[in-house]
């Protein structure tokens, strides 16, 4: 990185509906500024690292962590709100597993050997939200993998052995000591957070006070 530049770091997990929707929303802030400072980079955090190994049926996972049919209901009444407000449209109804997702960590952050996170991102996203499949099983993530140019036979080699699975749990871990408890949250400069799916205006804000920085 050069001295023009800022690095954002990015704790989100695949599966988080406000991380999608804060992705979009700072997609959008840099569409606008083609000029932006930001060197991403994408970190790990589970909203479930408990979650089993194969996932779980979504109904069970969201009637037992919101108290019921009602409470899920209440609780995602406003993700939906702010997916239309941002243009998306999220198909919660096909949805039929929440997967652990450490194996859909481990692949963004091999993407990110390849510089290629940022598509990894997005792929996940897009499958999991749009086409409700199940990022926490091997064969999508192989797919996945194959759609953003990264080989998918040595990634099912990967997601086959225990390559970097203690690696993304104690970058997981370490986040939570260091006072991280929702996702998204957005570092900027390793020394600001900003958290939570901000409007692109404030993003198109700070852009604008980095570049006004940088530029004396």
């Amino acid at each position: 990185m050069t001295d023009k530049t800022v690095k954002l770091d990015i704790f989100s997990d695949p599966i988080c509906p406000w991380c999608y929707i804060g992705k979009t929303h700072l997609d959008k802030a840099l569409s606008a500024a083609p000029n932006h400072p930001f060197v991403i980079e994408w970190h790990p955090f589970q909203l479930n690292p408990d979650m089993p190994d194969a996932g779980m049926d979504r109904r069970d996972y969201l009637e037992g962590k919101f108290g019921g049919k009602d409470g899920a209901v209440r609780a995602y009444a406003p993700v939906v709100e702010n997916a239309k407000a941002a243009g998306l449209t999220i198909n919660f109804e096909d949805m039929k597993r929440t997967p652990n997702t450490l194996d859909a960590h481990r692949l963004i952050h091999w993407a990110g050997i390849e510089g290629k996170q940022n598509d990894a991102v997005d792929a996940l996203f897009d499958a999991y939200f749009v086409e409700a499949r199940d990022i926490g099983d091997a064969e999508v993530l192989g797919d996945i993998a194959d759609s953003i140019g990264m080989d998918a036979a040595v990634v099912l080699k990967l997601l086959a052995s225990d390559a970097d699975r203690d690696d993304i749990k104690a970058r997981d871990a370490h986040s939570r000591k260091m006072g991280l408890s929702s996702v998204p949250t957005f570092i900027v400069a390793n020394q600001h957070a900003v958290p939570g799916a901000q409007q692109p205006e404030l993003w198109e804000q700070v852009i604008g006070e980095l570049n006004e920085q940088l530029a004396n």
